[in-house]
């Protein structure tokens, strides 16, 4: 909690252009929030959604309730129970009608997903790289072109890839533990970029560049150590990395284009405020009562 849940959450849904689209997606700053304040309260079911699934999966197998449903968690080939089976396995338990809502609602969810980021990797290619290194002055018609192109190549390369993450017992986790090494990167350069104006550009390029290789070695030397714990090293050394660059380059002088700070940029109406209490309270209370 203390070491890296914090820059996980907080550059997964502060700094990650996957999410961000959506709030900037809304007609106003108050819809914005409204939107997100729903999310927020929605998000609060994932305990219910996923934890109790895998309680039920557990009782079932300890006790040996179901043989059959303890057949199709097993891998065939090493015969080996694999907890990533369980929530699939469940919806073989569902009645004919639920089952098939349960199974439409996982689709939706993902296609949805899916959809998300097959716009944000078009996005961020067609106009971060392409538009400026490869296709200066290109039209419009040029660039969504490109990133038709791109979400259909990244689509590609996913699906090359997804066969080998089959063999994985904890697949989330695995995804987790690796976006981490991106994570403290990602999180440091918007972070000081945002909040100090005494950043540099270098400055968020080295920690841009040296997020992944330290994660690579902190994994190699101490591999007991949680990710999420090496996500908390990783930001510490890059945060002491680009604060001392940015002093000794800009002299202790502010950067000519950093963002000007003030009270009506965190402007938030009445109802977001008691909407993001009332959370704070239920997350608060649910770590106190099933810690």
């Amino acid at each position: 909690m203390i070491g890296g849940m914090w820059i996980t959450n907080l550059s997964y849904w502060g700094f990650n252009q996957y999410i961000t689209q959506r709030a900037l997606a809304a007609k106003s700053l108050d819809e914005a929030q409204k939107g997100m304040i729903f999310a927020g309260f929605l998000k609060l079911l994932m305990p219910l959604i996923v934890v109790v699934p895998g309680i039920a999966a557990l009782v079932i197998v300890n006790n040996s309730i179901d043989t059959g449903f303890i057949e199709s968690m097993k891998d065939p080939v090493t015969g080996i129970i694999k907890s990533d089976r369980a929530y699939p396995t469940l919806l073989q338990v569902l009645p004919t009608g639920l089952k098939g809502l349960a199974f439409a609602a996982l689709t939706a969810a993902i296609v949805s997903s899916l959809a998300s980021m097959a716009n944000s990797t078009s996005t961020i290619f067609t106009m971060d790289i392409y538009s400026k290194y490869f296709g200066k002055g290109a039209s419009e018609t040029s660039q969504v072109r490109v990133g038709r192109i791109t979400a259909v190549v990244a689509f590609v390369i996913a699906a090359i890839v997804a066969p080998a993450l089959g063999q994985l017992d904890q697949a989330f986790q695995f995804i987790q533990e690796y976006t981490g090494f991106i994570s403290p990167g990602v999180f440091a350069i918007f972070f000081f970029g945002v909040f100090w104006k005494k950043t540099t550009s270098n400055a968020a390029l080295v920690g841009a560049a040296l997020s992944i290789p330290l994660s690579v070695v902190l994994k190699i030397i101490f591999p007991a150590l949680p990710f999420l714990d090496r996500m908390g090293v990783v930001f510490l050394v890059l945060a002491a990395l680009m604060i001392l660059i940015s002093l000794v380059e800009g002299k202790g002088k502010d950067h000519p284009n950093s963002i000007e700070i003030n009270a009506e940029l965190f402007k938030t109406s009445t109802g977001f405020k008691i909407g993001a209490i009332l959370i704070a309270g239920i997350i608060a209370g649910l770590y106190t009562i099933f810690w």
